[in-house]
């Protein structure tokens, strides 16, 4: 196949920061995706509705002129975090989730929650407004294998929590292990997950093999390809709980490439791009709609796109950078090759 046309995606995890960074990559996501989940964790994090809506504002306004493209957006669940904000959220059409990052688990999760019980009352409002809950789903004890941090956190923090909120609606971000597929599987309806293309595409001999190359650093960190396997079954089955997430996170070349690289991949500038090399590799183009563009939507109780894309398979080089002189950023895959190209239909 040559050419596919599919409704216009969702990005149902996306990073794209603030200031002159979110003004470089923005545009990226909006040729592509008609509408995406924004991550809160800025510095400092989006932890109110007001904060999350002056920050939709200032995605709006980097946008191209023409763009239609609809910003989703989550709060920073804290232990600050009080009921009263739940209830706005509720209430609120802008905003869409709280997002739980384990103290220092990931980029800016200093202030994430270092004590899930500690959280319960929220936990319990959020399950009865029907608000859900995007979990970062790592342990951050240094004691934990950086490889197993996951499955941990599985085994022994989400697996009390679905079993005691098992209303609560609960997305599994960036999924990594066969351990964490196999949990969403045996979960209620309630349990969904998002994939991203550097787990589906990469094991983690791309990190370390023949050197480090930070531009595949991410958390959490690629596994054994065993796990990548796992991950790849998941996306191509048609099973309407996993779904596309890219978690793409730009972050400034020069903080890549240090003695201590940020973790995060940037995607964002080729994402359908690289999924479509995914599913075709797998003979499974045609499940490719269903992940992209219609099972994140469902979850979230969103209308459907009516916009189409077209994904033609056309050779192109991966630009070496993006950005402006002094900003520069990085991509995935930097000056390689892809074999498809995105276009509005």
């Amino acid at each position: 196949m040559d050419s596919l046309t599919i409704t216009q995606p969702d990005d149902c995890h996306l990073h794209v920061r603030t200031g002159s960074v979110l003004k470089s990559v923005i545009a990226h996501t909006a040729r592509q995706f008609g509408r995406a989940i924004i991550m809160p964790n800025l510095k400092p994090p989006v932890t109110t509705v007001e904060q999350a809506l002056a920050y939709k504002q200032e995605i709006l306004s980097a946008l191209p002129a023409d763009s239609t493209f609809k910003p989703l957006m989550t709060l920073y669940l804290t232990g600050n975090t009080s009921v009263a904000e739940v209830e706005k959220v509720a209430a609120c059409d802008a905003v869409h989730a709280f997002k739980l990052y384990p103290a220092g688990a990931t980029t800016h999760s200093e202030q994430g929650v270092a004590d899930i019980k500690s959280i319960y009352p929220l936990l319990a409002s959020m399950e009865e407004l029907g608000v859900p809950l995007l979990v970062h789903g790592e342990v951050t004890d240094q004691a934990s294998d950086i490889f197993d941090r996951e499955k941990i956190f599985i085994e022994t923090i989400l697996s009390a929590v679905t079993q005691k909120f098992p209303c609560l609606r609960i997305v599994l971000e960036h999924l990594t292990t066969l351990e964490a597929v196999q949990f969403v599987e045996a979960a209620n309806a309630n349990v969904a997950a998002t994939i991203t293309p550097q787990h589906l595409l990469f094991n983690r001999n791309r990190i370390l093999a023949g050197g480090i190359r930070p531009h595949f650093y991410c958390l959490p960190i690629l596994k054994r390809e065993q796990h990548r396997l796992a991950l790849l079954a998941a996306a191509t089955s048609g099973n309407p709980k996993f779904f596309l997430g890219t978690d793409s996170a730009p972050h400034l070349t020069e903080l890549k490439e240090n003695s201590c690289g940020c973790a995060g991949c940037y995607t964002a500038y080729a994402a359908m791009e690289l999924y479509a090399e995914i599913f075709a590799q797998a003979d499974a183009l045609d499940k490719l709609e269903g992940f992209a563009s219609f099972f994140g939507a469902d979850f979230y109780g969103l209308p459907r796109n009516t916009a189409k894309l077209i994904l033609k398979k056309q050779p192109w080089t991966v630009p070496v950078h993006y950005g402006e002189p002094g900003q520069y950023i990085t991509p995935l895959l930097a000056g390689e090759t892809l074999r498809w190209q995105a276009a509005s239909a």
